[in-house]
């Protein structure tokens, strides 16, 4: 059985989601891939997970760098899970590369060469937002790209870490 806490944040509703113990997602209400891990069955309850995390969010939405990561239970392929331990890595107020958390990956296999395009499904398909920071990643060009809550909500995430934002640019939509 699945549990869901909805949390308001000064970016719109949020809701979590736990499996009893763990967090097991974290989204944006209407985001893409919104409630993808959550099961078929599943009721509103009240949990320590979710006191953790609201008070998590409640520092975090404050202008605080939380010292705490609630329980997480990452509900994905080996590959998602590598990615996401690899942003969870990812100070508050810094930004990585797909490119480089591309670089880590291949890296960590013994390969050569790992498709930033791969690790750009990993980051976007993660369903703890925000604890596992997936508004850090961005392009190698500096482009904002690949964020499901919304490019609103990346950049005012990042805006909020006081993120230097000189650099980074909204893609512009291809033509058709």
């Amino acid at each position: 059985m699945d549990y869901i806490f909805h949390y308001d944040s000064p970016l719109g509703g949020i809701t979590l989601a736990s499996d009893g113990n763990s967090l097991v997602g974290l989204w944006f209400d209407e985001q893409k891939y919104f409630a993808d891990v959550l099961g078929t069955e599943y009721q509103k309850k009240n949990l320590p997970v979710f006191e953790q995390t609201v008070n998590w969010l409640d520092i975090y939405f404050s202008g605080g760098i939380p010292n705490f990561t609630p329980a997480i239970n990452m509900r994905t392929t080996d590959f998602r899970k590598a990615v996401w331990n690899i942003m969870l890595s990812i100070p508050y107020g810094h930004t990585m590369t797909y490119g480089e958390i591309a670089g880590i990956i291949a890296k960590q296999k013994g390969v050569e060469k790992m498709s930033a395009q791969a690790v750009g499904g990993a980051v976007g398909h993660n369903s703890i937002s925000l604890i596992i920071p997936c508004h850090r990643v961005v392009g190698t060009n500096g482009s904002l790209t690949g964020y499901a809550g919304g490019l609103d909500k990346k950049i005012k995430l990042l805006t909020m870490e006081k993120v230097d934002m000189t650099g980074f640019f909204v893609p512009q939509k291809a033509m058709p």
